[in-house]
């Protein structure tokens, strides 16, 4: 469970740092839960270390994982506005970023749409 949490620390980290990580929490941390075990596991999530981490040893994840990390760069580039526009409130934790955004998905604009669901249709 303690690796779940590192991952969706990592998600809400990304979502804070490079715009990323409003796609599916769930799908990165299906995704990496096991790289990051191997790769960062004696990394402490915050102030940005197990985001250093994972920056570090990008290319030592699985291919699955450097997928999901930069499908959630894309949506996180694509929903940027849409974030500050209906979630600006919402403290990034456990996917709530991700939750605001995709309550808000009948609004946010065609780009973020697209987005989110290129992001939905690979992680399946």
């Amino acid at each position: 469970m303690k690796i779940l949490s590192c991952i969706t620390a990592l998600g809400a980290v990304l979502a804070l740092s490079s715009s990323a990580g409003y796609a599916a929490p769930s799908a990165m941390a299906k995704a990496c839960a096991k790289d990051i075990k191997s790769v960062c596991a004696d990394v402490k999530p915050g102030g940005g270390a197990l985001k250093d981490c994972v920056k570090s040893h990008f290319s030592d994840l699985s291919a699955d994982c450097q997928v999901a990390i930069v499908r959630a760069a894309a949506v996180g580039r694509a929903c940027k506005a849409d974030v500050k526009q209906f979630c600006a409130d919402v403290k990034p934790r456990k996917g709530a970023v991700a939750t605001c955004i995709q309550s808000h998905a009948a609004e946010v604009s065609d780009g973020c749409k697209d987005a989110m669901a290129k992001a939905e249709a690979g992680s399946k």
